[in-house]
């Protein structure tokens, strides 16, 4: 029965793929990727970057380079063995973490690891500075970022991809991109980018909003929404219904737990924090600046207050 089984799943769907589910899989492709990436960051941080800094300053930060070592971490577990063939040839779910791993965690860490210097060298101060520009306006990255969730969420695209190497990578393209659009206000290495705190927190709140649509339609959806992943071969016995339930509740949980998570920590340490140091609580105003640069030698007297009064007198006609 196990060998009829077999054969009629290579006769089948089964036929392209490894003989175990987690079998390797060899990507060139993101082995080359990642390569060329840290190659050409190491150039410009070594090369470009002492002669764009002033002299005794360093042209990555610590902080740059952690970000930089997490980011690439993140693109080769995002597109690599085993989360990349999961995701492709059988769990929706994993798609849909690959989705949050490229758009949530892989943009904005890229964006930390990206100096001053090297986004302005790579930008210029022409076209395409300002045609970024204008792309990282809150309200366009914003409806561009969620107009991108809304559209590799389509289901005829989603089976298309599956079955189609290309057109998959150029998906993940696009939602990377879309992704460093999203984060460029938020923690864009080019300081004009940048939004304020409070606006920054209002902006993260709203990127939690549209992907409940999708993320409700999967989980409420009684059949199966993707017909690629509706396969006999179920890895780790989770049915299709199941698992495209599980994309919608990672889709909207974990993502919006990721961005409220920040906005809670923008709040707490440096929007209150900012405010409560100039509120009077027991008056409930703001209280005046005072510089206090030390203590009296003197004690002062009412003479010396009638002498400076009297300094204030306009003198008579």
């Amino acid at each position: 029965m196990a060998q009829h089984l077999n054969l009629q799943l290579r006769g089948g769907f089964a036929a392209d793929l490894p003989a175990h589910p987690l079998a390797f899989q060899w990507h060139p492709e993101v082995w080359v990727l990642v390569a060329f990436l840290i190659s050409a960051y190491v150039y410009m941080v070594r090369v470009i970057g002492p002669k764009a800094v002033p002299a005794g300053q360093p042209a990555a930060s610590r902080f740059n380079v952690i970000s930089f070592v997490m980011a690439m971490s993140v693109l080769w577990i995002a597109s690599d063995w085993p989360l990349h063939d999961i995701s492709e040839e059988y769990l929706y779910s994993a798609h849909m973490v690959q989705h949050m791993m490229l758009s949530y965690f892989l943009p904005p860490l890229a964006l930390m690891a990206t100096p001053t210097w090297l986004a302005r060298t790579l930008l210029g101060d022409r076209a395409v500075y300002k045609a970024v520009k204008w792309l990282a306006m809150p309200v366009v990255a914003g409806v561009l970022f969620n107009a991108t969730v809304m559209i590799v969420h389509v289901p005829l695209l989603v089976n298309e991809s599956v079955q189609n190497g290309p057109l998959h990578y150029s998906v993940h393209v696009m939602v990377v991109f879309a992704g460093l659009l999203m984060w460029l206000p938020v923690c864009g290495p080019v300081p004009e980018f940048r939004m304020g705190v409070a606006g920054t927190m209002i902006y993260l709140f709203l990127q939690s909003v549209v992907p409940t649509v999708p993320a409700a339609w999967l989980t409420f959806a009684d059949d199966v929404v993707y017909k690629a992943y509706d396969k006999p071969l179920r890895l780790w016995g989770i049915s299709a219904v199941s698992d495209q339930q599980l994309a919608g509740a990672v889709m909207k949980t974990a993502g919006g737990l990721f961005l409220w998570g920040i906005v809670i920590y923008l709040f707490f340490t440096k929007f209150a924090a900012r405010h409560s140091e100039s509120y009077d609580f027991k008056r409930g105003g703001k209280m005046p600046a005072v510089e206090i640069t030390g203590h009296d030698e003197m004690p002062l007297t009412t003479a010396d207050v009638e002498r400076e009064f009297a300094k204030s007198i306009p003198p008579s006609d």
